[in-house]
């Protein structure tokens, strides 16, 4: 009897084997030239967070902390760049000028030195927060 039902089965699994065709297969999903870019750079934001929380809590010391941020910010600076290079590349090579104004306020400066959310400073300008993770400048609407 189970030597029945075993050989039913496979007949089953044989004839739906041979018989589905590639061309009833769904199509797979497009792979985005940024999805690796995208997991790369969630995983150093979750660095970035861990290194924080570790600080906090006084597993890491202070040079320890500031020299492992400043590589993970590098590190991610790079990721950003190449999607930056990414977007261009795909947008043909077409460079989007904004026009940028000749001089800056100070207070600009320094506003774009500390982040909105967490107020930290940096020394330099950086899109994303080194502490927060969270974007630089304010969405405007």
């Amino acid at each position: 009897m189970i030597i029945a039902i075993t050989c039913v089965i496979a007949i089953v699994v044989i004839v739906f084997v041979l018989g589905v065709r590639p061309k009833d297969l769904p199509e797979p999903e497009p792979v985005s030239p940024f999805a690796h870019l995208d997991e790369r750079k969630a995983a150093i934001y979750e660095n970035l967070r861990d290194l924080q929380f570790e600080y906090r809590l006084g597993k890491l010391s202070d040079n320890d902390y500031q020299l492992t941020k400043k590589d993970l910010q590098k590190e991610l600076a790079a990721v950003m760049a190449e999607v930056d290079r990414v977007k261009l590349q795909l947008q043909g090579g077409r460079a989007q000028a904004a026009p940028a104004p000749a001089v800056k306020a100070r207070a600009a400066v320094a506003d774009s030195l500390t982040c909105p959310h967490c107020n930290a400073r940096f020394e330099q300008e950086l899109k994303f927060c080194g502490e927060c993770g969270k974007p630089m400048k304010a969405v405007r609407a």
